[in-house]
């Protein structure tokens, strides 16, 4: 049995004794600003009768998932997974030999495809994620999932979260908050894995999607996904899906790149109440990746840099304000 985040807290939990981690819900976390902002911010919104205080039917926080919940790279993890799924699909589909970006996959040819831009990832997507039932395309990710490891930690993706981030997750929900992802994955893609590896179950993920079809035959009802009215849930496009699919302003956000910026100034205008914002800053060399303006594949972060002060949102230098980077319980240091 694979362990996940989850598996793991319930055997921490059945243990006797106190753990650091029933002591600590976030003792993942070094006791730096960053920290101290999240219980200062959380013990302001839980405290009844303060004029910090929200209503828990209120308390709707979101997380991007890429970079800010587990890692994107060398490549993000679903265009990790396109990628394979080209190149074990590629015998059964000759035809697509002659197709540049098929050439560039079994090429490995990974500049190349980086420089393909929009235009390929949406071939690729299409190869990959449509023209197959909604189960099939998750029998698929879980596959994936189950077989394949990062190339450079050894592990299983979905043993790749980052720990304080799930703590973090664990901490809001335990103080009355419902966590949501609004991330530029596939929505389907994340729906597969949210639940068991973060405690996010599938209607409180948000993310890139294209509208499904409805089929109906002997064997069942089913939905065949295609790339019909693709949206792309990134940029100024998330606070637009978080109306569509939650309905109100949250008062926390999470994120990691200049992607995530319009989801946090969304947030941190709420009129309403004391927000929260948060971006995870890549400067971990050894135990992860070092980045901001030049990433490995996505999560650019210049703009959010510079707005942060602005808005008062808490940046996490991932090197300095994290003791763990992954669970070693799932993925151990090399």
């Amino acid at each position: 049995m694979k362990l996940t985040p989850l598996i793991v807290a319930m055997l921490a939990g059945a243990s006797w004794g106190v753990s650091a981690q029933a002591a600590d819900p976030l003792s993942a976390w070094q006791d730096t600003a960053p920290k101290q902002a999240i219980e200062a911010w959380v013990a302001g919104a839980t405290q009844a009768g303060s004029t910090t205080f929200i209503p828990v039917n209120k308390r709707n926080v979101v997380f991007d998932n890429d970079g800010t919940l587990w890692g994107e790279a060398p490549l993000t993890f679903q265009l990790q997974f396109a990628v394979d799924e080209i190149k074990r699909l590629a015998p059964e589909h000759p035809e697509w030999k002659q197709d540049p970006i098929v050439k560039l996959v079994l090429a490995n040819d990974l500049a190349g495809l980086a420089k393909a831009g929009k235009e390929g990832l949406v071939k690729l997507m299409t190869l990959t994620h449509s023209g197959m039932s909604a189960d099939e395309y998750a029998k698929r990710v879980r596959t994936w999932l189950d077989t394949s490891k990062h190339p450079r930690f050894g592990c299983h993706y979905d043993q790749l979260g980052y720990q304080p981030m799930v703590q973090l997750l664990a901490y809001l929900r335990a103080n009355g908050f419902k966590t949501w992802i609004v991330s530029g994955g596939g929505i389907d893609f994340m729906r597969v894995f949210a639940e068991q590896m973060y405690g996010i179950p599938p209607e409180q993920v948000v993310g890139s999607f294209a509208l499904g079809e409805f089929s109906f035959s002997k064997d069942g009802a089913s939905i065949m996904k295609t790339m019909k009215g693709a949206y792309l849930d990134d940029g100024a496009a998330k606070p637009a899906a978080i109306h569509l699919f939650m309905g109100q302003r949250p008062v926390g956000a999470f994120g990691n790149s200049d992607g995530d910026v319009p989801m946090l100034q969304y947030t941190s205008t709420n009129p309403e109440f004391k927000t929260f914002g948060l971006l995870v800053h890549h400067t971990d060399e050894k135990r992860e990746y070092a980045y901001d303006s030049h990433p490995p594949s996505s999560g650019t972060l210049v703009k959010g840099l510079t707005e942060a002060p602005k808005y008062g949102w808490t940046l996490v230098d991932m090197k300095r304000d994290w003791k763990t980077v992954f669970d070693p319980a799932l993925c151990p240091a090399k």
